[in-house]
């Protein structure tokens, strides 16, 4: 019998990583697209965990989940109806109690809606805590599953925008393809953007530097013919410090950087273009979202309205001079959604996660991988101050996938092993495996 470790726990989770970025690019509730990524993801992280491992999770993580979940459960749970008096409008009250029944009611005023970001929310911590498991070597390897999404994707978008500005496809998936294989160009846009720094770790690192640049030129590209002012100003930038912050530790040369910082040059020309200051935010726009959520805000911070429920406790906000034929059903701020959605619990959540992942920056600056994973994460959480990507589960189990490399402590322990010691004057000394002398 051989003593090599199994590897079916990596391919298992690498195909549902690709299945979520082939069908999970809509917005909309309910599609059965949605469902079976995550029964997929619930599944496959089950038959993970019934293996044993020698991976540990850190507990702070595995406490932040925890916390994430019971948030969600306890909005479903009925509670005494004397508890909400004062912490929410009358209009809201009416919707929340039991029928037939009012000393009991949900702090949720849709429970259904809730129990579906339950399952969502679920589905990416198992997925997550999955990932967690697996050896760093095993997580190096899930990265061409992620790039076979992204280059499928690619070329949906590629074939799109060859034929026309606008080609809507309709009837291959349960939403209207846009951009990509995405219901919304944004959120296509986003996965053009962060799959930069993994490209640039691919050619910098992994010794692919033409295929690397290539790859960076053609996501480039998309992201100009998306034409999202968000995507357009983040590919910008993520490339930018994606060479630098990468770059350091590399052993391409100068020469080769230089060329790419040109190419970036000549992006930025093609980027400016597509800056309109006049539509960045018209009269019905972000702005009006942000002030309309804030007041929801205001009267809900102590429990919010439920998980899932912004539309329908957005309108009662809305002012009569914004109502249109269109209707808003995000806060285009994914922080103000969560936080009209989930209370001050919410908010004490969000700030747990993000002093978490400061810390963790002083962890990985070590590794190329988790430091492309770092920058990632960080710029889809930027896009998140003007959108929702985390709404699709696409995008949602790729932020799953690199929180998984930033947290995992299999790359501290698998750099301590690179080290070896040596005797300097007497003195013992750890030093990097290769280092010249």
């Amino acid at each position: 019998m051989s003593d090599r470790p199994s590897e079916w726990d990596k391919y298992l989770l690498g195909s549902v990583l690709f299945l979520a970025l082939l069908i999970g690019g809509g917005t909309a509730s309910g599609l059965y697209t949605d469902t079976l990524i995550e029964v997929a993801a619930i599944v496959s992280a089950a038959a993970v965990f019934s293996q044993a491992s020698g991976q540990r999770i850190s507990h702070s993580v595995l406490w932040l989940l925890i916390f994430a979940v019971a948030l969600v459960v306890l909005q479903i749970v009925p509670l005494p109806a004397v508890i909400f008096n004062g912490l929410r409008p009358e209009l809201l009250l009416a919707d929340s109690g039991l029928v037939g029944e009012t000393r009991f009611r949900f702090v949720s005023v849709g429970v259904g809606r809730t129990i579906e970001c339950l399952l969502y929310l679920v589905a990416l911590l198992a997925f997550s805590l999955s990932l967690l498991r697996l050896r760093a070597e095993q997580i190096h390897a899930l990265l061409p599953f992620f790039f076979m999404g992204v280059i499928c994707n690619g070329l949906a978008g590629a074939i799109q925008y060859s034929l026309s500005d606008n080609v809507a496809i309709e009837g291959l998936l349960p939403f209207t393809i846009n951009a990509g294989l995405f219901a919304n160009v944004n959120h296509f846009s986003a996965l053009l953007f962060v799959s930069i720094p993994f490209v640039v770790y691919h050619g910098l690192f992994r010794g692919y530097l033409l295929s690397g640049s290539l790859g960076l030129v053609m996501l480039l590209l998309l992201l100009l013919a998306a034409g999202s002012r968000a995507g357009v100003l983040i590919g910008l930038a993520i490339t930018v410090l994606s060479i630098v912050f990468l770059s350091a530790r590399s052993k391409v040369s100068g020469f080769s950087i230089l060329v790419v910082f040109i190419g970036v040059s000549a992006y930025t020309i093609g980027a400016w273009t597509k800056i309109d200051t006049d539509a960045i935010d018209p009269a019905f726009g972000r702005g009006e979202f942000a002030r309309t959520t804030i007041d929801g805000i205001k009267e809900n911070w102590a429990i919010g309205v439920g998980f899932g429920n912004f539309q329908k406790a957005y309108q009662i906000y809305e002012k009569e001079l914004m109502i249109f034929e269109k209707y808003v059903n995000h806060a285009h701020n994914e922080y103000l959604e969560i936080a009209f959605e989930g209370g001050v619990l919410a908010v004490l959540l969000m700030a747990l996660y993000f002093v978490m992942l400061i810390m963790a920056l002083t962890r990985v600056r070590r590794d190329p991988l988790q430091k492309a994973a770092f920058l990632s994460v960080s710029f889809l959480l930027i896009h998140s101050l003007v959108d929702y990507p985390l709404r699709t589960e696409a995008l949602a189990m790729t932020f799953a996938f690199m929180n998984a490399i930033i947290f995992h402590k299999g790359f501290a322990a698998r750099q301590k092993r690179e080290l070896i010691e040596i005797d300097h004057n007497g003195e013992k000394l750890l030093v990097p495996v290769g280092t010249p002398s």
